[in-house]
């Protein structure tokens, strides 16, 4: 996950350097105008909130990012637990107080491995110029519960998805994007499984077979059988619900998939059998590095995510 935020943060947005006047001023205009837009009409948090999710707080994201959206955490209710949540507006869609297109962010990682930071969701913000929601699903950050990596903590992936659809006005639901990175696989394959309002995929290094997973790393055995409270041969169950590379055929959206040939952390052999399978029944796309990397899309890259979301 560290690796992700380094490579997003290097954006192609960095415009180099520049005077610290230049800066304020232009921070000082940016803020009046947010202020303008965010305490009114539909990008208000006020107006959201209510029994089910709550405690909208503005923060910073750092100045590269404050600079082209607003980022806020937020709690929501799943399953009876607090779960905590993150979302980043581009400055450009709030200004137009018209609903904006989204991308949900599945992130990385175990309990709290991985989690979520202020600038999470601000930095892929900037690369996809959307709307960018993201759960710490339970048991990881400061949500509560315990982490079953993609089973019950699947639902705060679907319950964020309600509320972007019946709660949070300002979301436009006609082409809504999931992006996996590494573990979020596991909690985007399934989603989409079984969640028609998942419009498209993006996948990052993404999870898909957690039988290779379990026996290809030793400390996998340890982190998934203590997650998932089982080994796959115990309860093959368990593991196929949350392998895609076993009902590939189930996925019916188009995915974009990124993976390095020599990842030491999700193998590149899970999602090259899973791209053979989801090419015969889905529109699907393959980039591959030949490097170590993990979870990690190149600046060069960034355009062809962009150029894939306005198709």
């Amino acid at each position: 996950m560290k690796k992700i935020l380094s490579v997003l943060l290097v954006a192609s947005f960095a415009a180099g350097a520049v005077c610290l006047n230049a800066c304020t001023t232009k921070q000082e205009a940016l803020s009046a105008v947010r202020s303008e837009t965010a305490d009114s009409g539909i990008y208000s948090m006020d107006r959201y909130e209510s029994q089910e999710v709550f405690d909208f707080i503005k923060v910073n994201a750092g100045v590269k990012y404050d600079e082209f959206c607003t980022t806020y955490k937020f709690n929501y209710l799943s399953d009876g637990l607090k779960i905590e949540g993150y979302m980043s507006i581009p400055l450009s869609v709030e200004q137009t107080q018209k609903p904006g297109k989204c991308v949900m962010f599945n992130h990385g990682g175990n309990r709290s491995l991985g989690r979520l930071e202020n600038n999470t969701t601000a930095a892929i913000c900037t690369v996809c110029d959307r709307i960018v929601v993201a759960s710490q699903y339970r048991g990881c950050g400061g949500s509560e519960g315990e982490d079953h990596f993609g089973g019950d903590d699947l639902n705060d992936v679907i319950k964020l998805i309600d509320l972007c659809e019946k709660d949070f006005s300002f979301i436009d639901m006609d082409d809504f994007c999931v992006i996996g990175a590494s573990r979020g696989g596991v909690m985007t394959y399934p989603a989409a499984r079984k969640d028609s309002r998942i419009k498209r995929i993006i996948a990052l290094s993404a999870e898909s077979d957690l039988f290779e997973a379990y026996e290809s790393r030793d400390d996998m055995k340890t982190v998934l059988k203590e997650t998932i409270g089982c080994t796959p041969e115990e309860n093959p169950g368990e593991y196929k619900k949350r392998s895609a590379v076993y009902w590939a055929e189930e996925i019916k959206v188009p995915v974009l998939m990124f993976h390095a040939k020599l990842d030491k952390q999700v193998s590149f052999s899970q999602t090259k059998n899973l791209y053979a399978k989801l090419k015969k029944s889905t529109d699907c796309t393959f980039i591959t590095y030949d490097d170590d990397s993990h979870a990690e899309v190149k600046p060069e890259d960034y355009k062809t995510i962009r150029d894939w979301l306005k198709q």
